[in-house]
């Protein structure tokens, strides 16, 4: 089984710099998706630093096993951010969220740390995947306010783990055997902070994967843009 994948990226309406970075290598398998905070210029660091890092490992460590890999390519770059930041105090302080996924051996691995999400699509279905690391999300677990609130908390982009503000960080990691046609998208909260998982699914089943991704980009400036926007879009294929 292969996979096919494309990504896109996008300013926003109302963002001077693209903080976003997405990473994909049909060859190693590997899907990223980062969205980068702290500092002047610091979220592009830190994004474009945990891309190209767990890019690296991974090439360098094929023979770990993907769970592992994909866990420890995470907290690789999260010590280069790290020691990056205390470098020059012009990006000090700087992290950024990660989602990828890893193909290997049938399965998909999927790794999350921040509140980039992944969504899953198979059969006329759809599914989050991921669970965001912020504070409304362990409001909501906690039984504190609704999904209604949520959308309306003054901390909604709050998050509560990051890959870079300190040495190590604490991964999600997600496991799911490859079925023909599972699609994944993998996104910043610039796309699922305005745009509904029935709407992607929508876009998905309408259009080539590449027009979806752009028809939800225009969709989620439409509705202000008020932070980078991006997508990468992964499907299995026989």
């Amino acid at each position: 089984m292969k996979t096919k994948a494309f990504g896109i990226t996008n300013i926003g309406m109302k963002r001077k710099l693209n903080e976003d970075t997405f990473l994909v290598d049909d060859e190693l398998g590997l899907f990223v998706v980062a969205d980068g905070m702290g500092g002047h210029l610091g979220g592009e660091v830190a994004s474009k630093l945990a891309a190209e890092t767990m890019q690296k490992f991974c090439r360098e460590n094929k023979d770990l096993p993907p769970r592992d890999r994909l866990e420890k390519a995470v907290n690789r770059a999260c010590e280069d951010i790290y020691t990056e930041s205390k470098k020059d105090a012009g990006v000090a302080g700087m992290g950024t969220t990660v989602v990828a996924l890893l193909v290997d051996g049938g399965y998909v691995y999927i790794a999350q740390v921040g509140d980039s999400r992944v969504y899953l699509f198979a059969q006329g279905a759809a599914w989050q995947v991921t669970e965001d690391h912020t504070i409304v999300q362990e409001e909501i677990r906690a039984g504190l306010i609704s999904h209604e609130d949520a959308s309306n908390h003054q901390h909604k982009n709050v998050i509560t783990r990051s890959v870079g503000y300190e040495k190590t960080a604490l991964v999600d990691i997600y496991r799911r055997k490859l079925q023909i046609n599972d699609t994944f998208l993998l996104c910043s909260d610039g796309l699922s902070g305005l745009v509904e998982i029935k709407e992607m699914l929508e876009q998905l089943e309408a259009h080539s994967m590449e027009t979806s991704a752009e028809k939800l980009i225009e969709l989620a400036n439409s509705r202000g843009g008020d932070d980078n926007i991006t997508i990468v879009l992964c499907r299995a294929m026989e």
